[in-house]
């Protein structure tokens, strides 16, 4: 059974940071594409970022540009989401997601889905 593992969300001040963790452990993954969508309560999923299989090139949701990181450990089989300068509407339960493909991974067709984690933040 194919398992994404998210943890790292938390409760935070608007202006802080947090760092989101994703690991796996289904070796076909490796080379997959990985990344992040968000859900507000009342709103639709939205991406935030992608990183390719080799962790060379990186997209990010306009909304985030510039605060958020995404990072690759292919040796621990883990992505991360580096968050800065958080702001009340980043709260959402975010997603880590993995698929094989990296163009159009923010349309989230046939993607693997982890379970999500809780990121509030507060003014």
């Amino acid at each position: 059974q194919v398992q994404l593992v998210e943890s790292g969300g938390g409760l935070v001040q608007a202006g802080g940071s947090l760092r989101l963790s994703c690991s796996w452990s289904e070796r076909t993954f490796n080379g997959y594409s990985m990344g992040w969508f968000r859900q507000a309560p009342g709103k639709e999923r939205e991406f935030v970022a992608v990183i390719s299989g080799g962790g060379v090139n990186s997209r990010y949701g306009d909304s985030v540009k510039g605060r958020f990181t995404i990072s690759r450990d292919a040796a621990k089989n883990t992505i991360y989401l580096q968050m800065n300068s958080l702001k009340p509407d980043d709260t959402a339960i975010y997603y880590c997601a993995t698929s094989n493909v990296y163009y159009n991974f923010r349309l989230g067709d046939n993607h693997y889905w982890g379970q999500g984690t809780q990121v509030t933040v507060s003014s």
